[in-house]
């Protein structure tokens, strides 16, 4: 027992001695994308004009550091140009706070976070920043974390209760509506990696309103996600589980089952999986769609977002579920580019039928999509993108859609977009 009365003071000696020293981080983002859209997020049709536009992400953060304690906020502007007029005195733009938190450390391993927060976590299915998207995605909450770097394992526990209105006019209840948003959100993250091999599980839970009445419709999700090495190959695979109630209070029973491994060829890394997501058909009297709910869903259902991005698909209101098979590439072109390469297979996970004809059911193949991605990076502050995707949509595409469409039509986009990510000032005392 000796040596170890005689470590602790020195570990506490040291980590308080870690205060003296303070760190301020200054940067900005400035991320214009430029997007020309035909038959983008659903089927285009003749006599349709295409739409485009260049729409701009400007954030500026300060991170500050202080021994045990750590504050950050993320200031940020997100505009379609020209939405406003050179002069004017109103702005229908969005300009929010993405990020503001403080963290404090007890002690090497134990912290608290509070305050607003993205929550980002293994590959983004479930729980992810959104970064693809201009205004991104962030949380009001809380987070305990827990982290053991010598055993490389690591515990977070967060929460959040939200609530709609200024002080002080909320004086009795709590019903929460008009924001399409949990009133009420827990989970608990555990992590931890082995030789060549990592391992994740999740459990979360999420209360939505019920319009009808107070009560909560309680959804849980149960997640395992790992990867490693087998044989040579890189593989990984997940596996989530959805139970409880969705905000419409209807039984939910949902699952999402996803595998890949990755073949290092002598020309380029070859990846290929399948992504399975459980849908209900119009047959169904309980909710089958399993909802990823706050993942980066445009990171793998096709960058067309024709999947699970703000548009459903599906039948008489009812997520029909996918199935995506997909192989996956990236090429490198030079000493600062590459080219990214991704071909997925859709197919519907629920029966479709014929909508004038419920007894005659309907091909599930909903289409195939081409995504190819140009990355340069000419500087370690300055990012190219270019992109050019093609949605070769099947007949049964127009049944899943809500709006009109021609599975036959040219559907395409293409996109530019720019990303200056500078630190302007550090200074360290």
């Amino acid at each position: 027992m000796k040596p170890v009365k005689t470590l602790l003071p020195l570990v506490g000696i040291l980590f308080f001695h870690h205060a003296l020293f303070a760190q301020l981080i200054v940067g900005t983002q400035i991320r214009p994308r430029a997007e020309f859209r035909n038959g983008f997020k659903t089927l285009t049709e003749e006599g349709r004009d295409p739409a485009f536009f260049i729409e701009q992400r400007s954030r500026l953060f300060a991170d500050y550091k202080a021994g045990p304690f750590q504050v950050k906020i993320n200031f940020q502007d997100v505009r379609i140009w020209g939405s406003t007029s050179q002069i004017y005195k109103s702005d229908p733009t969005l300009t929010n706070i993405y990020e503001a938190w403080g963290l404090y450390h007890f002690n090497p391993k134990w912290s608290v976070k509070i305050g607003r927060m993205d929550l980002d976590y293994d590959n983004a299915r479930f729980l992810g920043d959104l970064d693809w998207a201009a205004q991104g995605r962030s949380h009001d909450a809380f987070l305990i974390s827990f982290k053991n770097d010598s055993s490389d394992l690591r515990l977070d526990v967060g929460g959040a209760f939200n609530q709609i209105g200024f002080e002080p006019t909320k004086l009795s209840e709590t019903f929460y509506a008009g924001v399409n948003n949990y009133k009420t959100m827990q989970f608990a993250w555990l992590h931890k990696k082995f030789a060549g091999a990592k391992l994740s599980m999740l459990i979360h839970n999420d209360g939505r309103q019920v319009a009808s009445d107070s009560s909560l419709a309680m959804r849980q999700t149960y997640g395992l996600i790992g990867s490693g090495k087998v044989a040579g190959l890189d593989v990984g695979g997940e596996f989530y589980f959805q139970g409880g109630k969705n905000g419409a209070d209807t039984d939910v029973s949902a699952f999402l089952v996803s595998a890949y491994a990755t073949i290092k060829t002598g020309i380029t890394p070859l990846t290929l999986g399948f992504d399975y997501v459980s849908g209900t058909s119009v047959n169904d009297n309980k909710d089958k769609s399993f909802n990823p709910l706050y993942g980066t869903n445009h990171k793998f259902y096709g960058y067309m977002d024709y999947f699970y991005v703000g548009n459903a698909h599906g039948q008489q209101g009812n997520i029909a579920g996918l199935l995506d098979v997909h192989v996956k590439t990236r090429f490198k072109t030079g000493a600062k580019s590459s080219l990214v390469a991704n071909t997925h297979i859709f197919n519907s996970a629920a029966e479709l039928y014929n909508p004038t004809d419920a007894d005659q059911s309907e091909s599930k193949y909903l289409g195939t999509e081409v995504d190819l991605v140009f990355n340069m990076n000419p500087d370690k502050n300055v990012n190219f993108n270019l992109g050019y995707s093609q949605m070769f949509a099947g007949a049964s595409m127009e049944l899943v859609k809500a709006t009109p469409g021609d599975h036959t039509s040219f559907n395409n986009w293409v996109w530019l977009m720019i990303n200056f990510n500078p630190t302007i000032f550090t200074s360290d005392r």
